[in-house]
């Protein structure tokens, strides 16, 4: 099963995860990763812990430190390439 469906009662997990484990191959501390990102180190924090209260704007600014963005997905089309 898939980010939604195992995630229920923590939706913000696969962001953390996913931020957590790119920060990590690179080898940056959160703080040296908040900076070079140029957000504030509890930017990184709340992500990290899957905190559910973040500014969008942020996030991003963080997910394209990795060539990423955040998108909306079609959820039936997700649960449909999962199965």
């Amino acid at each position: 099963m898939g980010p939604i469906k195992n995630n229920k009662l923590q939706p913000m997990k696969p962001l953390a995860d996913f931020v957590k484990e790119k920060r990590n191959e690179v080898k940056l501390t959160q703080e040296a990763f908040a900076e070079r990102a140029g957000v504030a180190l509890t930017v990184i924090r709340k992500i990290e812990q899957g905190k559910e209260n973040l500014n969008l704007e942020k996030v991003n600014q963080v997910l394209k430190m990795f060539g990423h963005t955040l998108a909306p997905v079609n959820a039936r089309e997700l649960s449909k390439n999962e199965d």
